[in-house]
């Protein structure tokens, strides 16, 4: 039983939904929530649903994404819960659909244009789980419209999304993510490495013009960016030299939970400086679920 449970949690990849929520609360200091009285108790209640919402859908689409990626799993991640017989085929896809409906519900709880915009992130959750993940530009392309909804549904705590575009961030970045990951398994990937360092510094010089076109938050903004470059960048340059699927792994792992450091920069652009180290806590958080759970 205690194994079947740790199968259910690994398919859910703990490690990974600490930056879901970091996605909400960068998108909730960007609505401008936290001047309008966010220490108020229904503020405060919609963030938490907002949050829960949003780690119900991701964790539900990483379950649904194992489900479909069953037979590719056989041959390249035999370990994992369901190729491994640990976790019946039929029952993670339950589990996974499950947990879809749970995060919509939570959504609708704090709104109907959240609710709205939760359904819209599920159905590209499920179209790059069962369909465009097959496609090299499609794919990246469709994740990372899935991380800019996800700012978005936390932008939708006020009931609009007016920096709605905003969005485009996320969606760049995990494009790159996306391009790393492509020689995770085989290695030889340097020409996707170059376009996702490339990108990489396309993102930071975006939140750079970002917030000093915005707010007059840039320098304290600076050091959030600064730990962000040297997070994604180092293990970048590492994985292109030694271009080895170990190394790549690394570069991805890094770029996943570095997303916490990306939204504190942009939170904390928006915000006040205490509330972008708040949400920089989730980062030990993740990295020690990193260690007993697979990122990727």
């Amino acid at each position: 039983m205690r194994n079947i449970l740790k199968g259910y949690l690994r398919l859910a990849r703990p490690a990974n939904l600490p930056t879901a929520a970091a996605d909400i609360l960068a998108g909730v200091a960007i609505a401008g929530a936290l001047s309008h009285d966010f220490i108020d108790f229904d503020a405060k209640t919609k963030t938490m649903l907002l949050v829960f919402a949003s780690v119900f859908l991701y964790a539900g689409g990483v379950v649904l994404n194992d489900v479909f990626d069953l037979d590719l799993d056989k041959v390249e991640r035999p370990e994992r819960p369901i190729p491994s017989g640990l976790i019946p085929l039929k029952s993670a896809a339950v589990y996974g659909t499950f947990l879809l409906i749970l995060g919509i519900l939570l959504a609708f709880f704090c709104g109907p244009f959240s609710g709205f915009i939760s359904i819209v992130l599920a159905f590209f959750i499920v179209l790059y789980d069962s369909f465009s993940k097959k496609d090299g530009l499609l794919g990246p392309l469709n994740m990372g419209l899935c991380r800019g909804l996800n700012l978005i549904l936390g932008m939708s705590i006020l009931g609009g999304a007016a920096q709605w575009w905003y969005a485009a961030i996320p969606l760049v970045y995990i494009f790159a993510i996306t391009l790393i990951s492509r020689g995770e398994v085989h290695g030889n990937n340097k020409n996707h490495i170059i376009w996702a360092g490339v990108l990489y510094n396309l993102v930071i010089l975006a939140v750079i013009i970002l917030i000093m076109s915005q707010t007059d938050n840039i320098l304290q903004a600076v050091p959030f960016l600064a730990l962000f470059a040297f997070l994604v960048l180092k293990p970048l340059v590492r994985a292109y030299h030694t271009n080895s699927p170990e190394n790549i792994k690394k570069a991805v792992i890094a770029g996943v939970l570095s997303l916490i450091v990306l939204d504190a920069s942009l939170a904390v652009g928006f915000s006040v400086w205490w509330y972008g180290l708040l949400l920089l806590l989730l980062l030990p958080l993740s990295i020690f679920l990193s260690k007993l759970f697979a990122v990727t």
